[in-house]
């Protein structure tokens, strides 16, 4: 099974994943980030502060960044009714 690196790039700085984690492929390790960006949020929602300008990078064990899960597309924000 594939091993993959989620590091998290926001505004409090960089953060590597040292350990990693295996996945079965590419979108198990994209759903994981995608997870793990909501968790993130949530936390900043807890605090009253949400910044959507972060993103997980994925990458794989030589530290090819594989793909890139932006913050902002991991949810979908309504206002007045509308999806902004």
């Amino acid at each position: 099974m594939p091993h993959f690196y989620l590091h998290l790039r926001n505004g409090a700085g960089y953060d590597e994943d040292p350990e990693g984690q295996e996945l079965a492929d590419l979108d198990a390790a994209r759903l994981a980030a995608i997870d793990g960006v909501r968790s993130v949020l949530s936390e900043e929602m807890r605090q009253g502060q949400v910044d959507l300008t972060g993103a997980i990078e994925i990458a794989d064990g030589d530290g090819n960044v594989l793909m890139i899960v932006h913050f902002r597309d991991a949810v979908q924000l309504k206002l007045d009714g509308r999806i902004a």
